[in-house]
């Protein structure tokens, strides 16, 4: 039986949490596909807890939960640009992702949206092509003294027009 995955908006309160799952989930999930010190710098981001839970109530922020624990959490700036999705890695392939992006597809389907678009690491490019996601472009993200490459995707998105018969 698969287990049930929650969801609710984030709140001020969950901002230190989240950032110690943002800092887990780097070093944990993208040690493959980024060596040690962009690992180190890109993890870095939330070390100014203030700066990051400002980002996070700037944006539309959703946290997924499993069993009441926080599994992962997810951003929407503005209304088609899916700014974050991150697993804690204890909690990784067992759909939390799935449904954080879902959840973020729908939320951007209702701001009117056509299309969403993500800059994806290298190590969530799988995921989200086989979430039909389509690379774009490469970029270079410049953190400190690492350089970081990753791709924008982008995913059209149902249209009120599209589900009706």
């Amino acid at each position: 039986m698969a287990e049930k995955i929650a969801l609710r908006p984030a709140l001020p309160a969950d901002a230190p949490a989240l950032a110690a799952l943002f800092r887990a989930s780097v070093e944990a999930l993208a040690q493959e596909d980024y060596g040690e010190a962009q690992v180190a710098a890109w993890a870095a981001r939330a070390d100014d807890q203030a700066a990051f839970a400002r980002k996070l109530a700037g944006e539309l922020t959703i946290v997924a939960l499993i069993g009441g624990e926080i599994a992962g959490f997810a951003s929407l700036k503005g209304a088609d640009c899916l700014d974050m999705v991150y697993v804690h890695p204890a909690f990784a392939r067992r759909g939390v992702g799935t449904v954080l992006c879902a959840a973020m597809e729908k939320l951007a389907g209702a701001r009117k949206a056509a299309t969403l678009t993500a800059d994806v690491s290298d190590c969530a490019q799988g995921f989200f092509a086989a979430r039909k996601y389509a690379p774009q472009k490469r970029n270079m993200v410049f953190l400190g003294d690492e350089v970081l490459g990753n791709t924008t995707m982008t995913k059209k998105l149902a249209t009120a027009n599209e589900n009706t018969p």
